[in-house]
């Protein structure tokens, strides 16, 4: 048996598209699903350094916790979806626990690429007021990360535009499906 598991954003819970439907793609692969949740999160993150080393350790913490009894070497194959601070939380506890994890980087943080990412895919808004497009630009060339750019596109990948805002998140998923099946 395989396993995904979904590492939320602050306010991205895994019931909104882009993790609700990756984790129903990797249901339909057979794959077990684990959905973890943070919370608890300091108010006003975004632009503060200081909070988001806070909301990191705190999202952390969490997902240790929640994974605790998981033993990840029983699976086939892992992977780790990840959305916004949920990269972050991902790719760290991918390299500290030696978990070999294929990645899909939601939106990622500059705080993503703090340690070595492997095996992943991350997907970037153009307009995303958390991330800045050339300094994830340089992160995903420097660790040799594919990254799949929506022009003006939001922090959840989302422009205003509905039916463009649809197809994205179709892409999306079907670029998480067939890292899925690989």
């Amino acid at each position: 048996m395989d396993i995904a598991v979904l590492f939320p954003g602050i306010g991205y819970t895994c019931d909104r598209p882009l993790l609700y439907y990756a984790a129903k793609a990797a249901a339909a692969r057979g794959r077990a699903v684990v959905r973890l949740s943070f919370s608890g999160f300091p108010a006003g993150v975004k632009g503060d350094a200081d909070k988001m080393a806070a909301a990191l350790a705190l999202a952390y913490g969490q997902a240790e916790e929640a994974l605790r009894d998981t033993d990840f070497g029983a699976y086939g194959r892992v992977m780790f979806i990840g959305k916004s601070i949920g990269t972050a939380v991902a790719a760290r506890y991918a390299h500290e626990h030696g978990v070999h994890a294929r990645m899909a980087l939601l939106t990622p943080l500059a705080e993503t690429f703090a340690v070595p990412v492997v095996d992943a895919v991350a997907f970037h808004g153009t307009a995303d007021p958390w991330a800045d497009t050339p300094a994830i630009r340089r992160a995903c060339a420097a660790q040799g990360i594919p990254l799949r750019l929506t022009e003006g596109a939001n922090h959840s990948l989302e422009t205003g535009d509905v039916m463009r805002d649809l197809e994205t998140l179709c892409a999306t998923v079907r670029a998480i499906d067939a890292m899925l099946r690989g």
